[in-house]
């Protein structure tokens, strides 16, 4: 079975999604999506992949952590040392509801001041439960953005972190739909 799982990771970090079973039938030979179909139910039994209740799969990280070396000064210079404390998994320190948690591509600039830049992805968590301050994805009449949750006076809107864009007051209606609870970025 490692092999199969393999082989699906391998898939994933090519083409950045989850195979389809039709792929995943001829990713190992299977004559039919049936065969692909028995093999993701064996990975959800094992724990290898998860399904969510709209029946969309993912792979569950079997990363078991990085090592937390110590803490590094982000003032004035500090002597360092590199003494191991823990471990840490991304996944586990991020997510708190596996089920409601997912990650979106930022594309545009309107959050840099909050740190988020276009190429970064945020970690997104579906829920009703923000408040004034919370960098959220939003419904606006239609359009999807990601801004800081903002109210005045009894009216809500949102805010971007970068002066050059406006403050956005919904004309029909607007919808919460997830919060922003991480933000990763790669370094090259």
């Amino acid at each position: 079975m490692k092999k199969e799982i393999t082989a699906i990771k391998n898939f994933i970090t090519k083409h950045k999604r989850m195979p389809s079973y039709q792929e995943i039938a001829r990713l190992y030979g299977y004559a039919s999506k049936n065969s692909a179909y028995r093999l993701i139910e064996k990975f959800i039994e094992q724990k290898k992949i998860i399904k969510d209740d709209k029946g969309f799969l993912s792979l569950v990280d079997d990363n078991h952590g990085l090592p937390i070396l110590g803490s590094v000064q982000a003032g004035f210079p500090s002597l360092g040392e590199e003494v191991f404390h823990q471990s840490i998994s991304l996944d586990e320190w991020v997510v708190r509801d596996q089920d409601a948690t997912y990650i979106l591509e930022v594309e545009g600039d309107s959050m840099i001041e909050a740190g988020i830049h276009k190429g970064d992805y945020v970690v997104v968590e579906r829920t009703h439960q923000f408040k004034p301050g919370n960098i959220v994805i939003a419904e606006v009449d239609g359009d999807w953005t990601m801004k800081y949750f903002a109210k005045k006076d009894g009216k809500e809107y949102l805010q971007a972190a970068n002066p050059d864009f406006t403050d956005i007051y919904p004309k029909e209606y607007m919808t919460v739909h997830a919060k922003v609870v991480g933000v990763v970025r790669r370094y090259e």
